[in-house]
């Protein structure tokens, strides 16, 4: 692939912004890899196996002129994981690029990589209490209740689109499902999950003002926090507020914005990913619709093969250290590559990555990982049940190779997943949060 234009000199990592560095005979002159532009988005999977070559943890351009290093490997991962926050802070405070005004304001990478006052971008005693409050309310979720909401979403939205014979898995139905089950779980009424819905899209589509989605995101949120604090329910926002972690409204706002932002994205990814396996792959085509593997192992290869959230979870080093002769310096973000651990040839020669086998770093690892891992599976698990079952002659309306994927380093998924299908009747009425 094509070098970034502005290479930077031996020592850029000990500042992170590379033109105003200087060397350093303890840091690698490996010049930085790009995670952005025409090559890396035409073929990532080519970028990262160069990644790989120069190392467990390599020197990468994240944005233009936002320099950081990322892991290559699936023991370099878990290392960093399970060392946060020991030796690895979580909390872009640490970020010295950043502090020192040398990471452009309207830089791609900043609304990804800056601190927001939620559990994700904490440390210590301040991270443990937010976490906390999440873990416990989410661990008061009905499973049994969810699917059955699961399976009343997926049922409303599959009818608005079943009587035309065609549709987009992906802006039909996987990009809705997640974030429509996610309010029903936290109280939400029908105008909040109009208003939520339409500013998640704008949050994660690029092409909208990023700043005006979670403005209007934090409003809608905090709508639902006072409504609750005067109305409680057997809901996640009424158990937050119950918690004896004793959430201010801000708090609130921002642990739900967490929640909505890590739930829904990623798992829209992984059913619309799964789904587009079973059609197209023959491992899987026509085997789940015969009984013969089941939905979980669809899913399972998809987190092995395809993991949702690509690249994430920057760490700082908290003094200078080496991780297998690489040197890594304070200030500088080390990205975790979930699917860089997760198609580690070195991982995979003894370990059977696919149905059952949940050693995956999918969900992350550590203090810092997934709080719903079993919540999300049953959402997942139970949205491409309902597809399968409700339109079983499913087709691909144009080959695999002509999708579009998403763009960028963050998440791995797909833009557009078109389809078609026998036209197939509504099933009983039913009510959701949340017009579609």
């Amino acid at each position: 692939m094509t070098l970034p234009s502005s290479v930077p000199p031996p020592g850029w990592a000990l500042s992170g912004a590379c033109p105003y560095s200087a060397p350093s005979a303890t840091m690698s002159s490996a010049e930085p890899v790009a995670l952005f532009g025409p090559e890396y988005e035409a073929n990532p999977r080519a970028v990262y196996e160069r990644l790989r070559a120069m190392g467990p943890i390599a020197p990468v351009e994240i944005a233009p002129r936002v320099y950081g290093q990322i892991t290559t490997t699936y023991a370099a991962a878990l290392h960093l994981l399970r060392n946060t926050p020991e030796k690895f802070a979580k909390d872009p405070d640490h970020w010295a690029a950043l502090r020192s005004g040398q990471v452009p304001a309207d830089s791609p990478a900043l609304p990804l990589l800056q601190r927001r006052p939620n559990a994700l971008w904490m440390d210590g005693p301040a991270h443990a209490r937010l976490r906390q409050s999440i873990t416990d309310s989410l661990a008061r979720v009905d499973t049994h209740d969810l699917a059955v909401t699961v399976t009343r979403i997926a049922d409303t939205l599959i009818d608005t689109f079943a009587p035309r014979a065609h549709a987009d898995l992906v802006a039909d139905y996987g990009a809705l499902l997640p974030t429509l089950v996610l309010i029903d779980m936290f109280g939400g009424s029908p105008d909040l999950s109009l208003r939520i819905v339409a500013a998640l899209r704008k949050l994660f589509n690029v092409a909208h003002d990023a700043v005006q989605a979670n403005q209007d995101l934090e409003a809608a949120c905090l709508e639902l926090v006072r409504i609750k604090r005067r109305q409680p329910g057997m809901d996640a926002t009424s158990w937050l507020l119950d918690h004896p972690a004793g959430l201010t409204d801000d708090e609130m706002v921002q642990q739900m914005l967490l929640v909505f932002g890590a739930a829904s994205q990623p798992s829209t990814n992984l059913i619309t990913t799964a789904l587009l396996l079973m059609l197209d792959d023959d491992r899987f085509a026509g085997n789940v619709y015969d009984g013969v593997l089941p939905v979980s192992a669809a899913l399972d290869d998809v987190l092995w093969e395809e993991t949702p959230v690509a690249n994430y979870c920057p760490l700082y080093p908290r003094y200078p250290t080496t991780y297998e002769n690489v040197p890594l310096q304070p200030g500088v973000p080390v990205l975790v590559s979930f699917v860089m651990a997760n198609t580690d040839p070195r991982f995979t020669a003894y370990a059977d990555r696919h149905a059952g086998n949940s050693a995956h770093l999918a969900f992350s690892a550590g203090v810092h990982g997934c709080a719903g891992p079993d919540l999300a599976r049953i959402i997942c698990e139970t949205a491409v049940e309902r597809v399968l079952d409700r339109l079983p002659d499913l087709a691909l309306a144009r080959p695999r190779h002509q999708l579009p994927r998403q763009p960028g380093w963050f998440l791995s998924g797909w833009a557009s997943v078109p389809v078609t299908f026998p036209p197939a009747p509504p099933v009983a009425p039913h009510t959701t949060h949340g017009a579609c």
